[in-house]
């Protein structure tokens, strides 16, 4: 009975130390992170997302979200706060929110929206996340969770070795928003848009087109504004009454904004899809045109890229590599600070040459201490290249658990012995496509428009719903619209 009260009692006392008023219900809610943590903890993400996206090198786009942001998070529920609001370089259709008012747009979602309106009601949508305290309430709920998982490990000590492990896996499950906040968002969207003077209906046609964007890819790949963001299958009408509702509201303009013509131009340039220069993989290899260098990536294996590093990971998920920079001004320097870094007992190393590169190859087991025991555990075992290309070292890894290293170990020395100098042109070369805006001559289907500017018929589909529109849809003359070209 007394190991079962410990975590009742501890609730208890967070329940009565941590209640707060919601800013945008004006209820009382528990909440267990004061608002000077919530700005402390979007300070603190904020660097850590630029490094992982990197910043979209626009300042006119830049310019637009901070001056579009700050003048509806003066009509919000929080109107103090100091709101950020960042484009960040990245091609999946996304938008997010970090507690403290920090604020994030990719470059491919604002290349999907199709006018200023459509732009807006997102916006107020993100901006209501940080209002109604959303991200501060999963960590509240987060924190609950893991009152109660105390209170099971300490009543259970053979459930209290994968403790860690569940914390985390918590931590997972509280990551998307539910239902009802993704609702409550919508509205303060629709209210905030609407106060400002957009027409909000226009973001339930976003939705439209993030559904179409899914449809094409067959259901594999959701747009990430999607996966984070539940769409029940009524949410276009809702958002269309919202709309309607605060339309009618007295005091509400008459008209609303739409805009398409002047957010066209001012995307137009805009980067479209992957930058190659950042590096592409083409033919199960990387390459890396500003960096200068390749190497193989294992057949299917999936990858992903961002400005920090490279990822591979074995489909049946008992294996990753990565690339990523590495510190230090020597191959030894770098291997022991990457040790260091990852907790590694270093088994065997060697000093080789791969493609006329200096390097340094050392295999290492992960020690690391159970916090609960004491003792020591061991992780993933671990195969590294250090690569030294004038001063830039870069460190390559393969890890996978010890019972499976010799498996894999093939495989990472394949990768890793890869590694050399791009000197084919036409990878040198490469450049990201942009988002070119047209005008019509005469008047014209979609499609007619789309061949009249060399866009290819396969790439039809693709174009109209960008274009947030059907291939058969009229264009009068003198209408704008995209395409996407060198």
């Amino acid at each position: 009975m007394l190991l079962r009260s410990i975590p009742s009692l501890l609730l208890a006392g967070l329940l009565l130390t941590g209640c707060a008023v919601n800013p945008v219900t004006g209820k009382k809610e528990v909440m267990l992170v004061s608002e000077g943590q919530e700005l402390a903890m979007g300070k603190q993400s904020d660097p850590a997302i630029i490094a992982q996206f990197g910043l979209y090198k626009d300042d006119k786009l830049q310019q637009y979200i901070s001056t579009m942001g700050d003048k509806m998070g003066k009509v919000s529920h929080r109107p103090e706060l100091n709101y950020q609001f960042r484009i960040v370089d990245s091609p999946v259709i996304n938008a997010f929110a970090v507690p403290g008012g920090y604020v994030y747009f990719t470059r491919g979602i604002m290349a999907n929206f199709n006018n200023e309106a459509q732009f807006a009601g997102v916006l107020g949508h993100e901006i209501g996340h940080v209002t109604a305290r959303h991200s501060a309430k999963q960590q509240t709920t987060s924190i609950l969770s893991q009152v109660g998982l105390m209170g099971a490990m300490i009543a259970s000590p053979r459930f209290a070795q994968y403790g860690e492990q569940a914390m985390q896996g918590l931590q997972l499950l509280t990551l998307k928003f539910g239902r009802d906040d993704e609702n409550q968002a919508d509205e303060l969207g629709v209210e905030y848009s609407t106060k400002i003077g957009y027409n909000a209906a226009e973001m339930a046609d976003f939705f439209r087109t993030l559904e179409r964007e899914q449809q094409q890819a067959g259901g594999q790949a959701i747009p990430d504004f999607l996966s984070t963001h539940p769409n029940p299958a009524d949410r276009y009408e809702h958002v269309n009454q919202l709309a309607a509702q605060w339309k009618a509201k007295p005091g509400t303009p008459t008209t609303l904004a739409i805009n398409r013509d002047q957010y066209l131009r001012l995307i137009d340039g805009i980067t479209y899809g992957e930058d190659p220069r950042q590096g592409f993989v083409e033919d199960n290899a990387f390459y890396h045109p500003e960096l200068k260098f390749q190497f193989p990536v294992p057949q299917g294996w999936k990858t992903q890229n961002s400005p920090q590093q490279f990822q591979m990971a074995d489909p049946a998920g008992k294996a990753m590599m990565l690339l990523t920079l590495a510190p230090g001004s020597s191959v030894q320097e770098a291997a022991q600070a990457v040790a260091k870094q990852l907790s590694l007992q270093v088994a065997e190393s060697r000093e080789l040459t791969v493609n006329g590169f200096p390097a340094l190859a050392f295999v290492g087991t992960q020690v690391q201490q159970d916090q609960q025991t004491g003792q020591q555990q061991t992780g993933m075992q671990v195969l590294s290249y250090i690569i030294q290309d004038g001063k830039t070292l870069y460190v390559l890894l393969g890890g996978t658990s010890p019972q499976d290293f010799a498996a894999y170990a093939p495989v990472f020395t394949r990768t890793m012995e890869g590694f050399q100098r791009l000197t084919s042109a036409d990878k040198l070369n490469r450049q990201p496509e942009h988002l070119r805006i047209r005008t019509t001559k005469t008047s014209q289907t979609l499609a007619q428009a789309l061949s009249a500017n060399g866009v290819p018929t396969k790439r039809h589909e693709e174009m109209a719903i960008l274009n947030g529109m059907q291939l058969s849809d009229k264009l009068g003359r003198g209408m704008l619209f995209k395409v996407v070209g060198k």
